[in-house]
């Protein structure tokens, strides 16, 4: 038997969409790609470190260790995008990044978990982070692909409330003991 040669379907379209994200990158700024090749966001106003800093920043700020980068990538999406419009937006960005980076003498990205929370406490009232933290809570926690995620079914308005809709299904809570809601009577 013949053994083969070359790339499979899978190798040629990961080797295609790695090199496609490259020529974008060179075509109009910097790409931000998942470390498995899984997604990619082309910037178009935030250098690469910045974008990896503001996804990181958004993690620590609201972690969930089962949500994939791809929902906090959102959040840079839309960093990137205001400051695409806005010069003062954007030095506030760069400028909170660099200030992260210089607090330590690292780069907030190679710090441990614990020192990364610690400057970010430190940083809390500011502007940078208020803007970044907004936006995050905005981005987030207004996608419905999250909302599945956690188990979350939506508004009920247009289907008429939760009353009709199992307001009282709590299949991610433990059974409460019978005692805990006794039965009206």
């Amino acid at each position: 038997m013949k053994k083969k040669t070359g790339m499979n379907r899978r190798q040629f379209l990961h080797t295609g969409g790695v090199a496609a994200a490259g020529v974008a990158a060179v075509a109009s700024g910097a790409v931000l790609v998942a470390p498995d090749g899984a997604w990619a966001l082309q910037l178009k106003t935030l250098d690469e470190h910045t974008a990896q800093t503001l996804l990181g920043m958004a993690r620590q700020i609201y972690p969930h260790d089962t949500l994939a980068d791809m929902y906090y990538a959102g959040v840079v999406e839309n960093l990137d995008g205001a400051a695409a419009g806005d010069k003062d937006l954007a030095k506030l960005l760069s400028g909170g990044v660099a200030d992260l980076d210089k607090a330590k003498g690292v780069k907030w990205l190679d710090l441990s978990d614990g020192y990364q929370l610690e400057v970010l406490t430190a940083i809390q009232d500011g502007a940078f982070f208020q803007k970044v933290r907004g936006t995050i809570v905005v981005t987030l926690y207004n996608n419905p692909l999250v909302w599945r995620h956690f188990g979350y079914e939506g508004a009920s308005y247009e289907f008429g409330g939760y009353i009709n809709r199992g307001f009282d299904d709590l299949a991610w809570l433990e059974q409460p003991s019978e005692d805990a809601s006794p039965k009206a009577g």
